[in-house]
């Protein structure tokens, strides 16, 4: 029996007069004049009948321009997450107090917290014009997500502590997610980025490239050169927003604010029109975004980006250049920029994280990697608040990953575990795992050679590790260690750990604040596309009968975690969450370098409605899932 939690939109079906009649949503003139043609509908015809009001910040905004950002080449395709996507189900509220409505206008919630009953929003569309219905959502689910072939691994968020979802089409607008067993943080869960996938793929253009619904889809498998098979050329039409092939077909419909019209990676720039059936407006009755256009100028290198901030090329920016490296040079440029700065909250869990390869392949490095000694050794060996002076102007703090204080489940002993950098201590626990060693001075193996690890290292995120990987592998000279450096690009290094294909890389990691309830990728063994430290056990915490058998403590985390999950209350949650970290600090799987202190954006000083500080962390893709769709130029007419 489903007891009622109905969550509506402040004000999801407005109801305002003008004069005795009805209030007429209003509309971009360039939508305006598109209707005008005959080339859309009316704006009433758009909307759904009870669209989202959001909530601003300023007030309400001005229609028009262009935001102009820039973009890497090579799996940069967060920098379009971020500010594009991410329309989710539910999402939080931008204080992180409450899940709040989105797509679903509300739900209702089983007493134990096992089923969830979305109801949707009568007459929304996908960007073509196309009808979004529980149809959408049961496609994904039955020819997505229980296909072995397309979906090999699922994601967390859709498997409870009693195995993966299932999901039943009430009608047209409603849809019951049903796990089987309490699963009291799945609308946390589903709130967060990696929480999309039942709204990402649309049944009517998708259908097309599965024989289920095609019986002429071989003939779109032979005319792609990049595709072998149905599923190679399904993966190519409808790959995962959190991966670059989503980005890359501009002629996929979505939900969100804005959609593309080439493809990333095609051009030297990618541009994002305003959609015009999006199903979020303001106070007053206009439609959002207000923004009619986004840009993205794929670059070389972030020096690149600094250089066209400086111009006053850029109105609005955070990832790559928010870093205290870079504020001096930034501050410098203000006035020539035309800009100003704005507080970011992204505090993770740790910045700068080796992360070593538990399910390794090699059994000798498997072996040595594995020992909690060897692990321990290198962090003694790491002098972590000189990579803080020299690297980021001493902003930050030497700590392991960890949740962060001013979370509720901070502790000083999970930061601080090992972060004491002394080599004598380094080699008295190394010495216990590799006491021999070569003419040169480096550790041999069990296998009488060099033992030697290879750390995959891309320039991401703003944060050097370029510089950092070359003290990072100085430091482990000094102690013995053998550590190579093997630099490539983000979305290479990205399918090498993914497949197993790898000793150990730099990484950061979510979790240093409430995120790491439902995102605790370097807690607990998890299948990620940027996280790998123990892929195999991640797979078998999924499904037993796949993946690697893990060891019984890894076992006991998986259990614990489960735990945290069935939870129905946020108390229970929280003491079954301290217990699992305490489980998961005694493992000690990852080794930390920073936490660093809060970064910061850029914002040109006519972009408005820009939320300060801008709330994110971890797998929360801020600011898409809010504020992006309310900023608008207003104030000075810039340059």
């Amino acid at each position: 029996m489903l007891r009622t939690r109905k969550l509506t939109a402040l004000a999801s079906v407005i109801a305002l007069a003008m004069a005795g009649q009805a209030f007429a949503w209003e509309e971009a003139p360039q939508l305006a004049q598109q209707v005008a043609d005959g080339k859309l509908p009316p704006v009433d015809e758009r909307l759904p009948t009870d669209p989202l009001v959001m909530d601003v910040i300023e007030g309400p905004g001005e229609y028009g321009g262009t935001l102009r950002r820039a973009i890497l080449g090579g799996g940069d395709q967060h920098n379009m997450v971020r500010t594009i996507g991410s329309d989710n189900m539910v999402r939080w509220s931008p204080d992180w107090k409450e899940v709040r409505p989105n797509i679903a206008k509300s739900w209702d919630v089983s007493d134990d917290a096992s089923k969830f009953t979305f109801h949707l929003r009568e007459g929304m569309k996908w960007s073509d014009g196309a009808p979004f219905t529980a149809d959408d959502i049961l496609f994904w689910y039955e020819d997505i997500f229980s296909n072995a072939e397309l979906t090999p691994n699922k994601d967390a968020t859709f498997v409870g502590p009693a195995g993966p979802v299932k999901i039943t089409k009430i009608d047209e607008l409603t849809v019951e997610f049903d796990f089987g067993a309490p699963n009291g943080l799945f609308l946390q869960a589903l709130a967060y980025g990696f929480g999309y996938h039942p709204t990402a793929y649309p049944k009517h253009y998708l259908s097309q490239f599965m024989p289920k619904y095609n019986d002429d889809v071989q003939a779109l498998v032979d005319a792609d050169p990049a595709a072998g098979n149905w599923v190679q050329l399904f993966n190519l039409k409808a790959g995962p927003m959190d991966t670059p092939l989503f980005w890359q077909n501009p002629d996929r419909p979505t939900l969100h604010a804005w959609h593309l019209t080439n493809a990333y990676g095609s051009t030297d720039r990618v541009v994002a029109e305003r959609n015009p059936y999006y199903y979020k407006v303001d106070s007053k009755g206009q439609q959002l975004p207000y923004i009619d256009r986004i840009t993205y100028d794929q670059v070389e290198d972030v020096e690149t980006i600094l250089l066209k901030t400086f111009n006053g090329e850029i109105d609005y920016m955070l990832r790559h250049i928010g870093r205290p490296s870079n504020k001096a040079s930034l501050t410098d440029n203000m006035d020539r920029g035309k800009y100003g700065f704005f507080d970011v909250g992204d505090l993770p869990a740790n910045i700068m994280i080796l992360m070593m390869n538990l399910n390794h392949t090699d059994p000798v490095k498997r072996e040595v990697i594995n020992n909690k000694d060897f692990r321990i050794g290198v962090s003694h060996a790491m002098n972590r608040q000189e990579v803080i002076d020299l690297l980021y102007f001493g902003a930050g703090q030497p700590a392991q990953t960890a949740p962060r204080e001013g979370s509720d489940l901070y502790k000083e002993e999970y930061a601080k575990q090992f972060t004491e950098y002394d080599t004598d201590l380094a080699n008295e626990y190394l010495d216990k795992v590799l006491p021999e060693k070569d003419a040169e001075g480096f550790r041999i193996g069990p296998d009488g050679n060099r033992f030697t690890l290879v750390f995959l290292m891309a320039d991401v995120f703003g944060l050097q590790y370029p510089d950092a990987m070359e003290l990072i592998a100085g430091y482990a000279a000094d102690v013995g260690l053998d550590f190579q450096i093997r630099a490539t690009d983000r979305s290479r290094l990205i399918d090498l750990h993914t497949s197993n294909d790898f000793d150990a890389y730099l990484w950061n990691c979510s979790g240093g604040q409430a995120d790491a309830y439902t995102s605790p990728i370097c807690y607990v063994p998890t299948i990620s596309n940027s996280v790998s430290w123990a892929r195999g056990w991640a797979q078998w915490g999924i499904d037993p009968t796949t993946g690697e058998e893990p060891p019984q403590a890894v076992k006991d985390i998986f259990s614990k975690y489960k735990d945290v999950r069935a939870a129905a209350s946020p108390e229970d949650q929280k003491t079954l969450m301290i217990e699992l970290l305490d489980m998961a600090m005694e493992q000690f799987f990852t080794i930390g370098m920073v936490q660093n202190d809060p970064v910061f954006g850029i914002a040109r000083n006519n972009v408005r409605n820009v939320p300060d500080p801008l709330p994110i962390a971890g797998q929360l893709w801020f600011p898409a899932p809010y504020t992006a769709q309310m900023y608008f130029e207003g104030g000075a007419n810039l340059p």
